[in-house]
């Protein structure tokens, strides 16, 4: 016998949590979390990764030497390739058709591959600086801030929001980062503390937690 539950389900994505009033943040979500962030009523969503970007694969395919090494990890590449694309293609289709949101993807490679790259640096503080603006505008409220999984890229842009607008102490920062993350990120934290980008507010739309 089936059991049909008419009710729908409110299911929040991976690591779903309040950051302020009218900020969520979260890591990708999925088909079964929809009618959760429907019910929110979000204006905007702001996605900080790689998916519906070209370049992490780029660079990857630019480094591989080994012949036979390369044709293996194209053939998973190709693979995992196609099963990110459908789900990015899923999600804005849910976006574009079943909802009123504004959406923003954001190119940022992982936190946990080096930064050494100053290409791939200066694209993740653009990327973080545009976050950061959309954030100081409440007009964009209600918002969902998500990467991946929602642990470092995020943790790296809620760090960077405590920090530069609401004045946190680092310790604080810190704690909160290694909560969502379970484990630290050594280039995330010195971006926390080191960088400084210039932002720009205009009083009438300024989110009230912004202390600084």
């Amino acid at each position: 016998m089936r059991i049909y539950n008419p009710k729908p389900q409110y299911v929040p994505p991976l690591n779903f949590s309040l950051v302020e009033d009218g900020i969520y943040r979260s890591g990708f979500p999925m088909p079964i979390n929809y009618t959760y962030l429907k019910q929110l009523g979000l204006k905007t969503i702001i996605y900080v990764g790689d998916l519906g970007h070209d370049r992490k694969k780029e660079k990857k395919e630019k480094d591989k030497k080994d012949k036979d090494k390369k044709e293996k990890k194209e053939k998973k590449d190709k693979k995992d390739k196609q099963s990110t694309e459908e789900i990015m293609q899923k999600y804005r289709e849910w976006i574009d058709t079943s909802t009123n949101i504004t959406f923003h993807n954001l190119l940022m490679e992982s936190s946990q591959e080096p930064f050494n790259s100053p290409e791939i640096l200066k694209q993740a503080q653009e990327s973080l600086s545009k976050a950061l603006q959309l954030v100081l505008d409440k007009r964009n409220f209600p918002i969902l801030i998500h990467s991946n999984k929602g642990k470092h890229r995020i943790g790296l842009l809620v760090g960077l929001m405590r920090k530069l607008l609401q004045g946190w102490c680092l310790s604080g920062i810190f704690e909160e980062y290694e909560k969502f993350a379970m484990g630290k990120s050594e280039f995330d934290l010195e971006l926390i503390e080191c960088w400084q980008p210039e932002l720009w507010v205009e009083d009438e739309w300024k989110p009230d937690f912004v202390r600084v």
